[in-house]
């Protein structure tokens, strides 16, 4: 069960981010396609979302075995439950920082260096989780409670 909440979650946040800062990337790109590669930004660090659940997912499995303590097990569904939930969020927060401020920048040209800054406070959102999540399963293969 952690494996599939840390790769489900983080792809769900990492899929909306993606699709979401997309729309706002095309709706710009028809008044300013020069624009077009630079406001690709958020669509990457919504991608990186989904490589955390990845990171987690196999670190997770490769931990399971036939006869696994309760704790361990618990420990291991927490781990993908924080990574998982943690990059729904962040990928939230990038989709729509993304839209926004690609629409926006495509206006005012100084406003990126603000949207690359609050989309970095969002994607740290999703190393908090992953950061828990890596120190859970560190603690689930120490032994049993």
């Amino acid at each position: 069960m952690g494996c599939t909440a840390a790769i489900v979650f983080t792809c769900f946040g990492a899929s909306y981010g993606t699709a979401k800062s997309g729309v706002g990337i095309s709706a710009m790109g028809v008044l300013k396609p020069d624009l077009v590669v630079k406001s690709i930004v958020p669509v990457i660090m919504a991608g990186i979302i989904g490589i955390y659940g990845l990171v987690v997912s196999v670190l997770v499995s490769s931990g399971l075995k036939q006869s696994l303590s309760l704790y361990t097990g618990f420990l291991q569904l927490g781990a993908g439950l924080s990574v998982g939930l943690a990059g729904l969020a962040a990928g939230f927060a990038i989709g729509i920082v993304g839209d926004a401020g690609v629409r926006g920048t495509a206006q005012q040209p100084r406003l990126f260096v603000g949207m690359i800054l609050i989309l970095i406070f969002a994607e740290v959102l999703g190393l908090y989780g992953l950061i828990v999540a890596l120190l859970l399963n560190s603690a689930s293969a120490e032994g049993v409670c």
